[in-house]
């Protein structure tokens, strides 16, 4: 090999380690602050399973008779 072509060679290996060295750390970056982030994620899920069970209680019976009427219309045949 020649001694460009091998200087080359050694140039982009070492371009390759930085570029990599510094993906890691980014990601190591976001992976921490992502932490924070979960009790959010618990808020979310529990307002909408609250917004789930109100809207159950006040239609609940209006959507029970919604799906009794159309299962009675599939198994009736019209």
């Amino acid at each position: 090999m020649s001694t460009t072509l091998t200087r080359t060679a050694t140039r982009a290996a070492g371009a390759a380690a930085r570029m990599g060295r510094g993906v890691a750390v980014r990601i190591a970056a976001l992976k921490g602050s992502d932490r924070g982030d979960v009790p959010g994620w618990v808020m979310v899920t529990l307002m909408t399973a609250g917004l789930v069970v109100a809207l159950w209680a006040v239609a609940g019976p209006r959507l029970a008779q919604v799906f009794s009427t159309a299962m009675d219309r599939v198994l009736s045949g019209g």
